[in-house]
């Protein structure tokens, strides 16, 4: 059988915070302001959205946003094939248990086409989280298991982030380079993540109207077998940090590997495809990517093109692939037959996602 996503959605909270403003929603830390322009400097994201306000109290939870990503995706008019499964991925919710597709199945409940028992599937993890939910959803409808799932991705790093939650470790004197420090470690990731949600609907039948993107192949490895452990949140202090050194180290040598094997492993290649969409976490890797993506093309002159919209709608992990897509759709440039492939990169242990699709247009 055949998996289509057939509807895309995604909801970025509140109004775009520029560089200049982001004090304002996440307050500020002392001693961090050159690292915030430095960060910033390299990052490239110029525009991000958080569901806070300016007294830096939250505007929606994580089951908020990703309810208002639901209610965009499924048309309740339709009702003819029922949803019945319901899987999500996450960093960070409020609460550790139950997770959060059943949560996010009680705030849906009132939606017509999302009102009934359904099969769930929560997943936690860091940038893949969603994506390993998007797959799990993939391969359910793909085996006949379920004709039609909704999938979503949601983070709300600001929640853990803001000035009164954020409890970062102060150890820059014990360090000549402060980049090597666990406060930095910490501190640097409130310029660089930002919230939002976004959702699939799959099929087992392309949609009747608009673009529906059919599902070549998956592809997901973990290379925590032989990397270290680079980005983390405690369960106990809720204190996110990730490992710069350690991400230099490991993320592009496996990541390379991942890209092929993953061609290797489903007979295709980039130059079959017209764009890949990567989950960027910064615009400082830019020119890594490009040199990857060159090195997989049969014509390095002429690479497969890729596109992202990070410098406006920020870095909003577990759900960025999600919103990616969602934006890339909207722009209305797919044709027919084109084809597509996501690559989701997660620097938690090194697990990688791809997933290649197919435009359908009736």
């Amino acid at each position: 059988m055949t998996c289509y996503i057939t509807r895309t959605s995604s909801f970025l909270p509140g109004e775009p915070v520029d560089n200049e403003n982001i004090e304002h929603y996440l307050g500020a830390l002392p001693g961090e302001e050159e690292i915030k322009s430095t960060v910033l400097g390299m990052n490239g994201i110029r525009t991000r959205h958080y569901a806070q306000d300016q007294s830096l109290n939250a505007t929606h939870d994580v089951y908020d946003m990703a309810r208002q990503a639901v209610l965009s995706c499924v048309d309740s008019s339709d009702l003819s094939v029922p949803v019945t499964m319901l899987t999500s991925g996450t960093t960070y919710s409020p609460l550790l248990a139950p997770g959060t597709a059943s949560i996010l199945h009680s705030r849906i409940s009132d939606i017509p086409a999302t009102s009934h028992p359904m099969e769930i599937s929560s997943h936690g993890g860091v940038c893949s989280s969603a994506t390993a939910a998007l797959v799990n959803a993939i391969r359910a409808v793909s085996l006949g298991a379920h004709r039609k799932a909704l999938c979503v991705g949601v983070d709300h790093p600001s929640e853990i982030l803001k000035v009164g939650e954020i409890d970062p470790i102060d150890d820059r004197h014990e360090h000549a380079q402060v980049r090597h420090s666990q406060w930095f470690m910490t501190v640097f990731l409130r310029f660089m993540l930002s919230d939002g949600a976004g959702a699939m609907l799959l099929q087992d039948q392309p949609s009747q109207d608009g673009v529906s993107l059919r599902v070549n192949w998956t592809h997901s490895m973990s290379f925590a077998n032989e990397s270290e452990l680079c980005m983390k949140l405690d369960a106990k202090t809720a204190r996110l940090s990730q490992n710069s050194v350690i991400l230099s180290r490991y993320l592009f040598s496996c990541g390379e590997v991942f890209l092929q094997k993953a061609l290797e492993a489903n007979n295709d290649s980039f130059d079959d495809h017209q764009i890949v969409l990567p989950h960027l976490s910064s615009y400082f890797f830019r020119k890594k990517v490009e040199r990857s993506i060159k090195k997989l093309s049969k014509d390095p002159d002429n690479p497969l093109p890729y596109w992202t919209n990070l410098s406006t709608a920020g870095n909003t992990g577990a759900a960025s692939i999600y919103i990616m897509l969602d934006h890339f759709v909207r722009r209305g440039e797919i044709k027919n037959g084109d084809r597509i492939l996501l690559f989701v990169p997660e620097s938690g242990q090194f697990n990688f996602v791809m997933i290649s699709l197919t435009a359908v247009i009736p």
